[in-house]
Order: structure tokens, then sequence, then C-alpha cells
């Protein structure tokens, strides 16, 4: 070989091999800058919040949460207000944000035992319930996600909770280190739910639960997790808080914060939980997840050596926020909106502000100015839970469409040059339009720990889930709910039905949200204890709640799991059955399309034409509806198993028997095809033949009123017995029934006897 060809040769090797770094480099860059999905939200905070429906209701309806300190925490409420900032272990606040039942917890749920429930932090405890909500808040069944890489990360950090061993009643010690420990809050979570992602507990203070997304977003673009929870906890079981910051001359009098305003004053402490559940993007849409929000990019840094260990660094803030839209590939202009940190407090707010105006508030376009607010107006500052309040409060008002107004704020803060950039306070509430690009909102959480933490969030894409049902106009609807133990089921029911007239009281409620409802109530967990109330509109449905409700009312558990799919016969179809179907449900098209072309060779008109038209004239052939609704039953299997319900048994009537056999695998597409064409062809050449009708007495009881030659063909029920037999017979037998009193109804599908069709059907499958 020459050694020009040796050259070339190595030429062409490099040039391969830069080809394929380029690739893997674009490769890195695109996992890096995936979307994050927000598919799942669940909290709880002030002023009786228990949902982001229920924070989007206090903050759109320009209310505060703040209230005088509790009184059932065991703190000396009256000894410990003094208005002197100077007095030792007092507080010159007596006022602020605070859960309401933040002791309540449902151990037995989570089977924990009373004594170490006793033991736990109640961060712990409103964490368990939250995840459970997360994940059913998605669609997800909780009791689904054992054993499969989803991460936890929780911002939480010490509560002032805890029991010392003087004063541990008995049997609770050994549940003390666990039950206190910041560091069990993710692990706990882990646990009760059988997750093996990464459990990461983060302790950053204010910015906790914003570093968590921040981490939780990073395990899944690097495929650490598939799907991640990520948020924060902080319940304030101590004063411990108000006492120090009085020293500090950093509470407000009143409690309330006043973000931004000329009247700031300190701030005002709350407490909260929020939990997120996170995926990519891509994931949640191929998996027919509900995007609630998508996660552009996020970015967290540190103040370093800055003036003073807790003071609040403008550098270090613009710093933040400009790697945060560097990684969601978005420029300042495109973001709309900040949900600030914005604590009230005079020296944060100023240098705060300053950064957004430095980083948001240029190059924007004409009368686009940026939007600023901070949800601590409403609920106080949550702490670590601060962050994701903020996140959850954007998300919804992507929802409405509109920037809900910030509280107390008497007039924009003069120790800030507002002239310097765009940046407008949310004096009022404003609609909130896309103009021209998707809605974005910026978070920040800057912590006392000079821990930096911003992220950049932007409406979710106009897809629908293919899964999607489309609404019947009429018609039951049902809702199924389950619990663990009688008064766990009656707790469910007495929600929901709160919940319900709440909605109804507010003219919110049609045929589509009660069915809305249904599917929701069907995507949770099934535990033991279960009912199903049916109504066709909302007072039945409440009646049916109220029944449930009610001590007296007897309950069944649930003890055996096993499915069963029942298959009818004849008698339910009706013009358009399955129309939406085909067009909402991909699994059932496609079924239906493999049955179709299974029934080509032995019909002469064809199954979509059937399904999608609008002529009666099908209904009454018996050739064409029978292999019909065949298909649509074998389809609609296919529809449950995609949802993950499989049958552990089939059972089926008539051409129903048949579709039990395709589904069961003991006859193929093609054989059931053939069976149930020949079977409706021999029907209908035997038509005239003979009769059917249905009798309202009991199998005995009608045995002695037969003619000789009609018998009975079918028991459905107690009291409800289908008779054949030759026309006339059957015919005088409902004359003679009717004149009894007993109904008697002639079904007007003609019919050869049961006996009759065995053998012709029979004859044709041996030819």
């Amino acid at each position: 070989m020459s050694d020009n060809q040796k050259l070339r040769d190595y030429l062409n090797k490099v040039t391969a091999d830069l080809r394929q770094t380029r690739r893997r480099l674009e490769e890195a860059r695109s996992a890096d800058a995936q979307p994050i999905a927000i598919i799942g939200m669940s909290c709880r905070f002030p002023g009786g919040v228990e949902s982001p429906e229920g924070l989007w209701e206090l903050v759109a309806g320009e209310r505060d949460a703040i209230s005088p300190f509790p009184r059932d925490r065991g703190w000396d409420v009256d000894g410990l207000y003094d208005p002197d900032p100077e007095r030792t272990g007092t507080s010159y606040a007596r006022a602020g944000g605070f859960l309401a039942d933040a002791g309540g917890f449902d151990a037995e749920f989570f089977g924990i035992s009373p004594r170490e429930a006793l033991a736990m932090d109640p961060q712990q405890r409103l964490l368990l319930e939250l995840a459970w909500e997360v994940f059913e808040a998605a669609g997800i069944d909780p009791t689904s996600v054992a054993g499969r890489p989803v991460g936890t990360y929780v911002g939480t950090s010490t509560s002032g909770y805890g029991i010392t061993l003087a004063e541990a009643p008995p049997g609770v010690e050994g549940y003390l280190l666990t039950g206190s420990a910041a560091a069990v809050a993710s692990g706990r979570i882990a646990y009760a739910l059988g997750l093996e992602g990464p459990a990461v507990t983060i302790d950053t203070a204010c910015s906790s639960s914003l570093v968590a997304m921040h981490l939780a977003a990073q395990a899944l673009r690097s495929g650490e997790s598939e799907l991640a929870v990520a948020g924060g906890a902080t319940v304030m079981s101590s004063p411990g808080t108000f006492v120090e910051f009085s020293r500090q001359r950093g509470l407000s009098p009143d409690g309330l914060c006043k973000p931004f305003a000329a009247a700031a004053d300190g701030t005002g402490w709350g407490e909260g939980v929020g939990l997120l559940l996170l995926e990519r993007l891509s994931d949640a849409l191929a998996n027919d997840h509900r995007v609630l929000g998508v996660l552009r990019g996020s970015s967290v840094n540190q103040d370093g050596a800055s003036n003073g260990l807790t003071a609040p660094n403008g550098p270090s803030q613009q710093r933040v926020i400009r790697q945060a839209l560097r990684n969601a590939r978005v420029a300042g202009a495109q973001v709309d909106v900040v949900e600030a940190h914005g604590t009230g407090t005079t020296l944060g707010d100023p240098i705060e502000a300053q950064a957004l105006l430095d980083t948001y508030g240029q190059g924007r376009p004409e009368g686009r100015p940026l939007w600023l607010g901070s949800v601590k107006s409403n609920i106080g500052h949550t702490q670590a839970a601060a962050g994701v309040a903020g996140v959850i409060k954007m998300v919804m008002a992507m929802r409405h469409g509109e920037l809900p107004v910030t509280l107390h704020v008497d007039e924009p803060s003069p120790h800030v040059d507002w002239s310097a950039g765009d940046v407008r306070l949310l004096t009022e509430s404003v609609p909130w339009r896309a103009d021209g690009h998707p809605r974005r909102a910026g978070v920040s959480s800057f912590g006392v720990s000079g821990t930096n933490a911003h992220v950049i969030l932007e409406e979710p894409p106009a897809v629908q889930p293919k899964t999607a049902a489309p609404v019947a106009d009429s018609g039951p609807v049902a809702w199924v709910l389950s619990g663990r133990g009688d008064a766990g089921l009656r707790g469910q029911a007495a929600r929901l039905a709160d919940f319900v007239r709440d909605r109804r009281a507010a003219r919110t409620v049609d045929r589509e949200w009660l069915t809305g409802v249904a599917a929701g109530l069907a995507g949770r967990a099934a535990l033991d204890q279960r009912a199903t109330v049916v109504g066709s509109d909302v007072d039945e449905l409440l009646k049916g709640l109220d029944a449930l409700t009610a001590d007296g009312q007897p309950l069944a558990a649930a003890t055996d799991s096993r499915t069963v799919f029942v298959f009818p016969g004849q008698g339910g179809q009706w013009v358009g059955m399955g129309r939406e179907l085909l067009v909402s449900w991909p699994v059932f098209a496609d079924r239906m399309a493999v049955c179709e072309r299974a029934l080509d060779p032995f019909v002469d008109w064809s199954l979509r034409e059937v399904l999608t038209g609008s002529d009666e004239k099908w209904l009454g052939r018996v050739d064409v509806v029978q292999p019909v609704l065949w298909a649509v039953m074998v389809s609609l299997a296919e529809v449950w198993r995609a949802a993950g319900v499989e049958p552990d048994a089939v059972v089926g009537h008539s051409q129903g028997e048949i579709a039990a056999a395709v589904v069961a695998g003991r006859l193929s597409v093609e054989d059931g095809a053939r069976v149930v064409a020949l079977r409706s062809r021999a029907l209908l050449r035997l038509s005239g033949q003979g009769a059917m009708a249905s009798v309202a007495l009991d199998a005995v009881e009608v045995e002695g009123v037969l003619p000789g030659s009609v018998t009975v063909a079918a028991v459905n029920a107690p009291g409800q017995v289908v008779v054949s037999g030759l026309p006339d017979e059957v015919a005088e037998l409902c004359v003679r029934l009717d004149g009894q009193g007993v109904r008697a109804r002639r079904i007007e599908v003609d019919y050869a006897s049961h006996h009759a069709q065995v053998e012709v059907v029979e004859g044709r499958l041996r030819g």
C-alpha cells in the first residue's frame, strides 16, 4: 500500500471519528435540554388548601390565609407574644400561615402503628399522603410503581418536632430517630411506595423545593429515573423560627408578606407541603399522560463570599437567572412573568427586584412588561415549600389564563429604581395571553443558606391524551370509590360529596365534568373496601354518596381481585355504536381492522361502513348485527387490556360466547370471524321457524305454563326468563300471560329454536 493510500485511509478514519463524536455531542446536548413534563401536583397550604385547585381559588379570590398562632400545638401562645423585639424567648409577631389539622394522619392506611406515627415528624406524615395523591393526580395507580426506577427528591429541614427519650410514652422508643431525621423524609416515601430510584432529602433552606426539582430533572434527563417526585415541606412544630427572626428584626409585625411594597416591613412565616410528579416530556406524551406544565430549564448556584452569610447577593441572582434561561434555550423577553422569592423584607426585595430589572427587564417588546408577583402575599413564606408553591401557582395560572394580583402592595417600593427596566408589579390581576409564543414563567427561590434556584416553566403542548374517552350525552355515570376499612371508604365518599356540592354551588357541574370525575376515580388504586355510586345526574350521584357516608349503610370488602370479562348476546346494539371509539381509541381501531379483514371473505357488507353509518337497516339483519357485535366486543377487550386490565376468566352468550373464545385465545380472530359469520347466516335462513319472548317469571314458575313446543331458552336473572318455540305458540303464551298480569314480551328479532341453530351451524362447520 502506497503512502498516499495510507494517508487517505487515515484521514477517512479521522473524519468518520469526528462525525461520530459530533453526533454524540449533539445527542448529549439534546438530552441535557430535554423538557420535563409536570404530570401531577398535590399540596397542602394555609387557608384550608388541600389541592392545586384550592390554591388557585385562594389566590384568584384575592385572599390571604394569615391567622393567629394555633392553639393545638402545645405552644404558650399568650406568653409567646411580646411587642418588644428585644425581649428574648418571645415573638413580636403573633400571626402566620398555618396548616389546618397539621397533626392529622391516617397511619393505618400506610401500615404504620400509632406509636410509630406519634414519633414521626408531621412533615413526614404529610409527605406520605401527598406522594400517594400526586400519583393519583397523574392517573397512575400508586401501587403500580413499586420496583420501578422512580426518584424521590424532597426539600425539608428540621421542624422542631421531637419527643425526647425522657418524654417518650411507652413503646415509642426505637422510632424517634427515623421519625425526626430529615434524611428519612424521602426514604420513607420510597419505602412506602416501593420506589427504587434515588431518594434524596435536600436542605438549602428556602430554596430547597426548587433545588429538589432541579436535581429531579437532571436525573430524568440522564435516564437515572423514569419518573420523579419532587417538592418540599415545612411544618412549624415549634415557634422557634418566630423567636429567632424576632431577634433579627426580620419579621412583619402583622404576619403579612408585602412583596416589593413601600409598606414592606419583614417576612411573614407560613408552612405548607407541595409535590410534583415529573417525567420526560417525550415519555409523558408517549405514555399518554396529561401534561400540566413543562419545566424548560433550571439552574442552581451559591452567593459565595457576599456581604453576609444570610444576606442576598444580587450578582449571584442575576447569574442563576441567566443560566436557567440558557438551559431553557429561551430569551428573557420570551418570559411573561416571574413568581418571585419576594419575602417582603426591606433588604432582600430591592436586591431581587434589581436582579430582575437587569435580566428580564431589558430589551422587551413594546407593551409587554415582565409581570412580577409572589404567592407569599397569600400564604406567607412557606420556607422549604416556597418554591413549589410558586410553581403550582404558575401552572394553575397558565391553565386559567390569568395572572393573579399580589396582595398587600400599597405602592411599589421606593428603594427600587423601577425605571431601570420594563418590570411591573401585579397590583391587579391581568389576563395572561400567549401573544405569539407559549406562556412562560420564571420562579425564584433564594435560600438563607446562600443557595439560589431559578426555574423556567412553559405551558403544556396543545395535545390531548389519545385515550381520552368521548363524553356520552346521556346515560348513567358510575363513580368508583375505594378505601382501607369502612372509615376510609366513608371518608372518601364524604370528601367527594363536599367537593361536588362546592362545584355545584359554583355552577361548574355539567355532563363532561361528571364523566371527568368518573375517569379520575377509575384511575385510582383499588383498595380492599370498595363501592360504586351510579346516577344519571349530580343529584342522583350525591344521593348515592350520602347513603354511602351514612354509618348504618352496610359495606362489603373486596376480598377477591380477579377480573371476568362478560360478553352479552344480541339486543344492546344501536346505530353509531363504536363510532367515537374508532376515532378516539387507536387500539380499538387497530383491533377492529383485524376483525374486518377476518370477516371480509364471509360477508357482503363493510364492517367500518356499518359502524360509521347512520342507516338503521343494518339493525334488522341478524347476519350483520351479530358479526358486528362480535367485532366490537373483541376490540373492546383490547382497550381494557391496553389499560392494564387482564381477565382471569371470560364468559359469553350467543355471539358473545364466540368473542369470549377469541379473547381467551381458544379461537383465532380468523376462526372466530368464520364461526360468527356462518352462524348468523344460518339464523337468517331459519328465521320464521321460531320465536323468542322475555317472561317476568322464575324458571320454575314458567315451566308450569309453557305449551308443548315452547321451552326455556335462557335464565337471565330471578324473575327474568327467555323462552323459545314455534311463533304461534310463543305469541299465544304472551297474550295469555299478559292477561294474567305477568309481563311477557316477544323479542322482535326472529330466531330459530336453539336446537335447530346448533344442528345447522354444526353441519355448516363440518362441511
